[in-house]
């Protein structure tokens, strides 16, 4: 984008040097006619700012605060923002046909132009996330820690997965969904009824499981966790281990978006201090606000550009942007509801 702006800001100054046409009030044109209609610069200006400057400017805007704010993450998000143009680079036959493809569905005029934004975007996001850190206050991290913190646990699982197609109709997906259900509850009533539950969980593990990742393990997840090491699917999973002894098993069937489960605790371990986990419960707070918090994007960067006592003195495109952040704390907001 800055390059796009820099070609445009030439254009004008070559336009408007020497030699150029004049018109009647002394304004010098920027494009003339064989009529003898001209176009002035200050006409030129005015559409362009009417029209495409406010994108423009907030470009220009967050890459001085940003790259100045967080100067220690510029390589990372150059570094990323290369790499997934080479990667997104691979699935066309030429450069010229993915720089079409660039030009046709996002408007770039250059393969730079297009890693740019791209590396704003990191960027903007960094941002984001050291902002909602900012958010979480101490007395979050405390009453996380006192309600919701725990020791971590080693668990295994037995994963029944649907057998579901997106083509299906919504009855054949209900029967499969159904049929996955039943499955995983006769497992668990086999399991109950051996003399040794945990041998018996094992051996169907290795028999029944879904799960390509712990099922040649006897369902053991190998290591331990607790919430937020895992995606947010295996949560049911922690809230159902938390409840039961070791070498116990959870005596009902836990359904997540994965399918059903059967779980069992093997091993369970003392909860850390809270002064060991500080960061990594602020790390989880943080992330529940940028999932949850539907004004966070626009929260974040409106947080930095005040910081840095941006004001726009160009009455025009002020207007625009506090009509451009109305617009966007109130679409925001509406996706929340």
């Amino acid at each position: 984008m800055k390059r796009k702006i820099g070609i445009l800001s030439l254009g004008i100054l070559l336009l408007a040097g020497c030699g150029a046409p004049k018109l009647e009030d002394g304004k010098e044109a920027a494009v003339t006619f064989k009529d003898d209609f001209k176009i002035s610069n200050d006409d030129l200006y005015k559409f362009i700012k009417d029209n495409y400057a406010l994108e423009s400017v907030i470009t220009m805007i967050d890459t001085y605060i940003l790259e100045t704010e967080f100067k220690d993450y510029m390589d990372t998000a150059k570094e990323m923002a290369k790499n997934y143009v080479d990667s997104a680079k691979k699935n066309y036959e030429s450069e010229d046909q993915f720089l079409q493809f660039v030009q046709q569905y996002y408007g770039f005029s250059t393969i730079e132009a297009f890693q740019n934004n791209i590396y704003l975007s990191y960027m903007q996001n960094h941002a984001i996330d050291e902002y909602s850190k900012i958010l979480v206050t101490d007395e979050d991290i405390e009453k996380y820690y006192n309600e919701k913190a725990q020791g971590d646990v080693e668990i295994s699982h037995i994963l029944i997965s649907p057998k579901t197609t997106s083509d299906m109709s919504s009855e054949d997906t209900e029967k499969a969904e159904q049929e996955a259900k039943d499955k995983a509850e006769e497992l668990l009533k086999q399991i109950n009824a051996a003399d040794d539950k945990v041998s018996e969980f094992k051996k169907l593990a290795k028999e029944n499981s879904d799960d390509s990742a712990t099922k040649d393990n006897e369902g053991a997840f190998g290591k331990k966790i607790t919430y937020g090491d895992l995606s947010s699917n295996y949560d049911e999973l922690l809230d159902a281990a938390y409840k039961i002894k070791d070498n116990e098993v959870y005596n009902k069937v836990v359904t997540t978006e994965l399918g059903y489960h059967i779980v069992l605790k093997t091993k369970s371990y003392e909860k850390a201090s809270l002064e060991e986990l500080k960061d990594e419960i602020k790390d989880i707070l943080a992330n529940d606000l940028r999932t949850n918090k539907a004004d966070i994007v626009i929260e974040a960067l409106e947080y930095y550009r005040k910081s840095y006592d941006l004001k726009i003195t160009d009455s025009e495109l002020n207007r625009q942007y506090e009509n451009y952040v109305k617009r966007a704390l109130a679409s925001s907001q509406a996706n929340n509801n």
